[in-house]
């Protein structure tokens, strides 16, 4: 079949009308929507329309992290440059469209890109800054094992121009190693072993095995999943030297976290409104790529201080007297990580924990096996437990050893989460546990219900 090359301006004005029309009759996918039919009506279009953008483009991809980081770095580039940003957080090809459609007078595109889809997302944009975040097992039934996804990675790498710059977090094994294919990379990670789990990398951990010659790696710190300082004592693949670090790192429970950016030459003291480890690597993550594209220090360090919480990333939501705290859970690295914020800080005795196995939740739940989930139930009173798989977290949480008789059962989203409001005092905060469908329809309730505005959001 043979395609025609469409005007841009045309292009743009139907696609533009369509997504309009869609969100003037209520459907959902209006972000996504210009984006889809542009990509059917003429797929040159968006290398086209991305080749217009002045300062061309930066891509980040990650498993875990790459909304909040890419919001991070949003916020630390915002008032040096128009960007094309696609903020909801669609970041499949369609996503990309849509925000490049959007974008009038953008000078630069910044990109979160599913980790599927980025080595066709790179073909397009052609970005001069790929940042890559981490590789966690997610969605096995769509990515596969964690080493196709990262196998790509790894062909895209070999491919970038010369002149593109790569930033990659060295403390992911996988990650580390892209460092021989480009030894100019710029690298970060953490160095704070005060913050190293003990005992090593958790059983849910990913790349524990020398990704050159297969022997087992010694963590001499391990942070979040296998992310650390890792050596092979067989053949000495370690992680590289840092560019960028984070050090002298304080956790203030759920409140926030601190720590000392150092990049070459310089030191910052950096305080967070975000919670956690994780969120101390999505902010070198943000700080590695906005440096990468020209961004001082000052903005960096302001950028990190001014931003908030994407929404369901740790989103704090007032509703009924009631506070409401909602942390997206995906996978087992993911939703260690946000057990471990939630009982380092104030533990909840009750939380609503929501598991859903839409495509973009991945239909396979085993994953829930694989998280830690017994320090958050050690401090619960009682959980209510919803979504279309609500009865596979019942069990899981039963063979925790978690009373069955505190368990409720309540499979639809609306009707758990009010149920979850009643058993919540007056003044008090709720916390939600979802996964990324079910943070989305929770989401569009409470936006229902007037207490949050809504948002077009249509992302994997």
């Amino acid at each position: 079949m043979m395609r025609v090359r469409l005007p841009l301006p045309a292009l743009s004005a139907a696609t533009r009308a369509a997504g309009a029309l869609s969100r003037l009759a209520g459907a959902g996918g209006g972000t996504t929507l210009p984006g889809k039919l542009l990509w059917k009506l003429d797929p040159s279009a968006v290398a086209r329309l991305a080749e217009r953008l002045p300062q061309g483009s930066a891509a980040l991809s990650a498993t875990n992290g790459k909304t909040t980081a890419a919001a991070m770095t949003a916020e630390i580039l915002g008032g040096r440059v128009r960007l094309a940003h696609n903020r909801s957080g669609a970041n499949l090809v369609s996503g990309i469209a849509s925000a490049l459609l959007a974008a009038d007078g953008a000078e630069l595109g910044l990109f979160e890109v599913d980790e599927a889809a980025l080595p066709q997302v790179a073909s397009l944009v052609r970005p001069r800054v790929l940042c890559l975040g981490n590789l966690f097992r997610d969605q096995l039934d769509r990515y596969g094992e964690l080493e196709l996804i990262a196998e790509r990675w790894r062909t895209l790498v070999r491919e970038l121009p010369a002149d593109a710059t790569l930033v990659v977090n060295g403390d992911d094994p996988q990650l580390g190693n892209l460092v021989a294919e480009r030894p100019d990379a710029v690298v970060f990670g953490i160095d704070d072993p005060r913050h190293a789990r003990r005992g090593g990398t958790q059983h849910a951990a990913d790349s524990t095995h020398c990704v050159r010659c297969g022997a087992p790696y010694l963590f001499h710190a391990a942070y979040v999943g296998h992310l650390g300082d890792y050596e092979c004592t067989r053949c000495g693949h370690r992680r590289p030297p840092l560019t960028l670090s984070a050090a002298a790192i304080e956790l203030d429970g759920l409140d926030g976290a601190a720590f000392d950016l150092r990049v070459p030459g310089a030191e910052r003291r950096v305080l967070l409104r975000l919670p956690g480890l994780y969120n101390v690597y999505n902010a070198l993550a943000a700080a590695a790529l906005a440096r990468a594209l020209g961004a001082s220090l000052d903005e960096i360090v302001l950028g990190l201080e001014r931003f908030d919480a994407v929404f369901g990333r740790f989103e704090r939501i007032e509703m009924d007297r009631r506070g409401l705290l909602m942390l997206l859970i995906k996978n087992p690295a993911g939703a260690n990580e946000a057990v471990r914020t939630l009982v380092a800080g104030a533990a909840p005795t009750l939380a609503v924990v929501a598991l859903n196995d839409a495509i973009a939740d991945g239909k396979d739940v085993s994953w829930i096996w694989d998280v830690d989930f017994e320090p958050l139930l050690d401090g619960l009173e009682r959980v209510v437990v919803t979504g279309n798989r609500a009865a596979e977290l019942a069990l899981r949480f039963k063979y925790a050893g978690f009373d069955p008789e505190a368990i409720e059962v309540v499979p639809s989203l609306e009707r758990g989460l009010d149920r979850g409001l009643e058993l919540t005092p007056e003044g008090g905060e709720l916390v939600v546990l979802p996964t990324y469908t079910a943070m989305l329809a929770l989401r569009r309730i409470v936006s229902k219900r007037g207490h949050v505005p809504p948002y077009w959001v249509r992302a994997a």
